[in-house]
């Protein structure tokens, strides 16, 4: 919430498609703004879309459990990596399939329009919205369960003096998942060029639908401690806590529902993410900074197509790369970081445009933002610390973008009207 509500100020000044590369390039520089694309479609956007759609694969498998995460053997082979990725299946198993099926289709549906497109993402939030309220009420009420309830509340839950500076990472860690199901609350932002009054629009949703989502998600997850005791989640069926806290309720009947609407929440989750995150290319192509031609519209549908196969392309080839687990802490350095960075833009731009007109200001400037910075980076360093592997592979990702980013410019040319 607090970055939602730094974010809204830049994205004000600069309402154009493109999102945080747009502002990046203006309130740092190009090559900040180029990185942020860069890696993007390396691993943030690509690598989120590409966890969902495994997410939805491995939710799907309740109703079809030949759906299973083993790669077909002679399609795949096991890349080692130090401690604690270790050895990683890469290749083709029947959930990749599926994930890659799913991302082929929401990326078709994407190309064909924007219409279609923002009637099923309308539709499947709804649903996913109700969905999420009633398991908040049935886990609270009908579903309260003694044990769980004096495990997950009581004096075990939490002893005292268990928080020291010792668990303090421990905790920054554990953090990932918390924070990957809340990424993404920037990508309205990636479609500002084709909003009515983005000036209006743009912090208030960002805002708002933050907001809504935390106290979903939070109550969501106080349901499910109301339901199932700390073992039943640490042990439920491949990470699947929503269908076990329903199927505790209602037995099998429940495990089919949530696992139902889990894949309507997946679904809908990555067809925004499809739609928004091709803005982004195509606002670097338009600057000459990625394929030119992923910075034209289709003649009939008007969307960037090319811009959409290219990023379903490369998110289905991540989707052979590694489980969700590991695809999401692949993910989520990267995105923290750009998130500092984006965040000291905003001090940035305020030093080198202080008279500029700002119709949203920043609340309780500089302290807001300065505590935003503060906690980014200490959840940076901690996820270096704590899962070095990961996020120094992401960080090696950024770096290769500086290169990359100085070839392309040699290469195609200051002109914006060039093709690459």
């Amino acid at each position: 919430l607090m970055g939602a509500l730094r974010y809204g100020e830049l994205a004000d000044m600069v309402p154009k498609a493109g999102g945080q590369y747009v502002s990046l390039r203006v309130a740092i520089s190009p090559l900040f703004g180029y990185l942020y694309g860069w890696t993007l479609f390396m691993v943030i956007q690509t690598g989120t879309i590409a966890a969902v759609a495994v997410a939805l694969a491995k939710f799907t498998s309740v109703f079809w459990p030949s759906l299973t995460p083993e790669v077909y053997s002679g399609l795949g082979t096991t890349i080692s990596f130090p401690q604690p990725i270790g050895n990683i299946a890469v290749g083709l198993s029947p959930q990749r399939l599926f994930a890659i099926a799913s991302v082929i289709l929401l990326t078709w549906i994407n190309v064909r329009g924007v219409r279609t497109a923002a009637i099923i993402q309308t539709s499947l939030t709804a649903i996913k919205a109700a969905t999420l309220a009633a398991v908040v009420i049935l886990g609270t009420t009908i579903g309260r369960h003694a044990d769980a309830i004096a495990a997950n509340f009581g004096s075990s839950f939490w002893p005292a003096g268990a928080l020291t500076w010792a668990t303090l990472p421990l905790l920054g860690a554990a953090m990932v998942g918390s924070l990957f199901s809340m990424d993404a609350w920037n990508n309205v932002g990636f479609a500002a060029g084709e909003m009515k009054h983005p000036e209006k629009d743009l912090p208030i949703s960002m805002a708002l639908g933050t907001l809504i989502v935390t106290t979903l998600y939070v109550l969501a997850n106080v349901a499910y401690l109301h339901v199932l005791p700390q073992d039943a989640i640490a042990n439920a069926p491949q990470d699947r806590v929503g269908t076990a806290a329903l199927q505790a309720i209602f037995g099998s009947s429940g495990l089919y529902f949530m696992a139902a609407a889990i894949m309507i929440s997946t679904f809908g989750c990555n067809n925004g993410l499809i739609l928004s995150g091709a803005r982004v290319y195509y606002a670097m192509a338009r600057d000459n900074l990625f394929f030119r031609s992923a910075g034209r519209l289709h003649p009939t549908y008007r969307t960037p197509a090319l811009a959409l196969v290219v990023q379903g392309i490369w998110t289905s080839v991540l989707c052979l790369s590694g489980t969700y687990g590991q695809l999401l802490d692949f993910v989520i350095f990267a995105a923290v970081l750009f998130y500092l960075v984006t965040a000291i833009g905003l001090f940035v731009l305020r030093a080198k445009r202080p008279d500029a007109p700002r119709p949203v200001k920043t609340p309780l400037y500089p302290w807001l933002p300065a505590a935003y910075v503060v906690l980014t980076a200490l959840i940076s360093i901690d996820l270096l610390v704590m899962k070095t592997t990961y996020a120094g592979l992401g960080l090696l990702i950024v770096a290769l973008g500086v290169p990359v980013y100085f070839v392309w410019r040699k290469v195609a040319g200051p002109n914006p009207d060039s093709d690459s």
